[in-house]
């Protein structure tokens, strides 16, 4: 079984920041990549950044200069760091994981719980 706890959410005003954390727990083998993803209300959830186990990374031109994530494998955690932050951030931002529970090396994705992100203006 796996787990992904997200934390850091909150409420902040523009032109702030917060940090994301996203820590994956329970049986796990080796994880590739790692991410995350925000629904705003009424919105589609959409891929916010992604980071590849040869630790390139990918952003939504949206967050581009502003958001960098990162992980820290010893610790089977991934990181959000969001730097000023707009009210359009507003949303729930949820992590996900590709992990090999098992030796066999067949991934899977999983998520997490979401953590709420507030910016007001």
């Amino acid at each position: 079984q796996v787990q992904l706890v997200e934390s850091g959410g909150g409420l902040v005003q523009a032109g702030g920041s917060l940090r994301l954390s996203c820590a994956a727990s329970g049986t796990i083998f080796r994880t590739r990549s790692m991410a995350w993803y925000r629904q705003a209300p009424g919105k589609q959830r959409e891929l916010v950044a992604t980071l590849f186990d040869d630790q390139g990374s990918d952003y939504a031109d949206s967050v581009k200069g502003r958001f960098t994530i990162s992980r820290d494998n010893s610790k089977n955690t991934v990181y959000l760091q969001m730097s000023s932050l707009k009210p359009e951030d507003t949303a729930v931002y949820y992590c996900n994981a590709e992990i090999s529970p098992y030796v066999d090396f067949r991934y899977h994705f999983y998520w997490g719980q979401g953590t709420q992100v507030t910016v007001s203006s």
